[in-house]
C-alpha cells in the first residue's frame, strides 16, 4: 500500500462532505423533478409559474450548500477525497441546476405556450440521470460497492448520447419547419438549455469516477 492511501486510511474522514453531496444531490433531484412535471402541455400557466418559482428557490438553496461545500474545503486540513474532486464535484452539481432553472426562466420570459414534445423528451432524460447520479452519491461515503456506482455511471453516460441524439434531431427539425425566426430563436435556446443540463450530469458522473478510480 503507497504511504499516501495509508495515510488516507488512518485519517479522520470528515464525514461532513459526504452530507453536503448527498444534500445537494438531492435538491438537485427535487428540482429536476418538478421540472419534468413542467415540460408538459397540459399544465395550466399559473401552476407552471409556481414550479418555476419553486426551481428558481431550489437553485438559491443549491448555490448555498455549493458555498458550504467551498467553505469546507477552505477550512478542512483534511479532506475525504481530493480537494479538486470535491470542487469539481460541487461544481458540476451546481452547473446541472443552473441550466435547469435557465431553461425554467426562459418559458416565462419568452412566454413558451406550447412545450415542444423533444423539450419534454430532454427534461425526461435529465431526470432519469438526476436519478441515478443520486444513487452513486449516495453510495461514495463506502466505496466496496463501486460496481453499482459505476453501473449508475455508464446509465447517466448512455442517456447522454441519447439526448445528444434527441437534439440533433429536434433542432434540425426546428429549421426544416419553424417559419418564424423569432420563434426559432426561442426553442433553439430551450433545447441547447437542456442539452447542456445532460452534458453538466455526464461531467458530473466523471467527476464520481475519477473519485472512486482514486480511491479504490
Amino acid at each position: 500500500m503507497k504511504l499516501d492511501r495509508f495515510l488516507h486510511v488512518l485519517l479522520p474522514k470528515h464525514d461532513q462532505f459526504y452530507d453536503f453531496f448527498e444534500k445537494d444531490v438531492e435538491n438537485l433531484l427535487t428540482a429536476a423533478t418538478l421540472f419534468s412535471e413542467l415540460m408538459v402541455d397540459t399544465m395550466s400557466p399559473e401552476e407552471r409559474a409556481l414550479k418555476i418559482r419553486r426551481i428558481e428557490e431550489l437553485e438559491h438553496k443549491g448555490d448555498e450548500i455549493t458555498h458550504q461545500i467551498f467553505s469546507e474545503v477552505g477550512s478542512n486540513f483534511i479532506t475525504p477525497i481530493d480537494r479538486e474532486d470535491v470542487h469539481a464535484l460541487a461544481s458540476a452539481l451546481d452547473e446541472v441546476l443552473d441550466y435547469l432553472k435557465g431553461a425554467a426562466s426562459r418559458i416565462v420570459l419568452y412566454r413558451v405556450t406550447q412545450i415542444p414534445p423533444e423539450a419534454t423528451r430532454l427534461a425526461s432524460l435529465i431526470l432519469d440521470q438526476v436519478r441515478e447520479l443520486h444513487k452513486a452519491i449516495g453510495l461514495l461515503r463506502d466505496l466496496r460497492n463501486v460496481g453499482a456506482i459505476r453501473e449508475c455511471l455508464v446509465r447517466i453516460n448512455s442517456i447522454e448520447n441519447e439526448a445528444d441524439d434527441l437534439f440533433e434531431l429536434a433542432i434540425a427539425q426546428l429549421f426544416e419547419t419553424c417559419t418564424d425566426p423569432i420563434l426559432l430563436i426561442k426553442k433553439k435556446e430551450l433545447y441547447v438549455s437542456l442539452e447542456t443540463a445532460t452534458d453538466q450530469c455526464e461531467d458530473a458522473a466523471n467527476v464520481v469516477e475519477t473519485i472512486i478510480a482514486k480511491n479504490t
